[in-house]
């Protein structure tokens, strides 16, 4: 057993749950949260005192189960919570990292919040073939520009010594617009496919992109 789910498995038997709509959470990223709902603070007071964990669940589709609660993909980013500030009116701004992969078994409902049983899920860190490299770099290059053309301050930020299926996530993270893609390669445990996935979407992005701003320009 890993250091990772050592330091995880007290969580993993009754993980909480934050569905969210356009939220995804990929190991090693960071993610700031504003938490207001009561339900969801109560969550996060409990986790700082003990495991320090949540999962973050990708809302699917604005669907709801019999009990009108939020249905949500099974395949989730588990965070620690890496600081947290309390706010007037008994708000919270946390900030999360980015910890493992799951899949999420629901568990019968507890007040207030959700929880799940949670799996560890693995990548298979297979060889990526050179040309699929290169192809990711060219068009992670293209698209960096364009963006820097419209936002000077804009930097991306990649992982130092990670594998490719890390730095799939981080490219990911920061430059996939579309949520339910980056639930796709969220869900994506071959490091090969996820960045022919990657690779694919960056492509139709710089083209939809490219030609709003000629559009533009017109």
């Amino acid at each position: 057993m890993s250091a990772l789910t050592k330091d995880l498995l007290a969580a993993f038997e009754a993980l909480p749950i934050f569905p969210l709509q356009q939220v995804v959470l990929f190991p090693g990223m960071l993610l700031p949260l504003h938490v207001f709902e009561p339900r969801y603070v109560a969550m996060v007071r409990d986790v700082l005192d003990t495991h320090r964990c949540i999962a973050m669940a990708l809302v699917s589709e604005r669907s709801a189960d019999m009990n009108g609660a939020p249905n949500f993909r099974p395949v989730a980013g588990v965070g620690s919570i890496m600081e947290h500030v309390e706010l007037p009116g008994d708000r919270l701004h946390i900030l999360l990292r980015g910890r493992a992969r799951v899949r999420l078994e629901e568990l019968p409902f507890t007040p207030p919040y959700r929880r799940a049983r949670a799996t560890l899920i693995t990548t298979q860190q297979d060889r990526v073939a050179d040309t699929a490299i290169a192809a990711l770099h060219h068009v992670v290059g293209a698209f960096a520009q364009l963006i820097k053309r419209r936002d000077s301050d804009f930097d991306l930020q990649l992982p130092k010594d990670a594998d490719p299926a890390a730095i799939a996530d981080a490219l990911t993270h920061q430059l996939v617009l579309d949520s339910a893609m980056r639930q796709t390669i969220l869900e994506s445990t071959d490091a090969a496919e996820r960045i022919g996935r990657l690779t694919e979407t960056l492509t139709i992005q710089l083209a939809t992109l490219g030609d709003f701003q000629a559009g533009e320009s017109n």
